[in-house]
């Protein structure tokens, strides 16, 4: 397993994005939007990442 950083892209912002190693499966906050990321995929360095929902909790107020 490779110790170097790993790039993506916002796929909201499309700010680009260097990262320590993740693995699939994993989030991460965009720093430039503030938007919840899942890692979907890994490949040569590069990271795939999916908007991920955030739900609200309705505090009944």
């Amino acid at each position: 397993m490779s110790t170097a950083a790993l790039t993506g892209a916002c796929p909201e912002c499309e700010t680009d994005l260097t990262v320590p190693p993740l693995v699939q499966g994993e989030t991460l906050s965009c720093p430039e939007c503030m938007l919840t990321l899942r890692v979907e995929d890994v490949a040569d360095g590069r990271l795939t990442l999916q908007m991920v929902q955030v739900q609200l909790r309705d505090w009944g107020q």
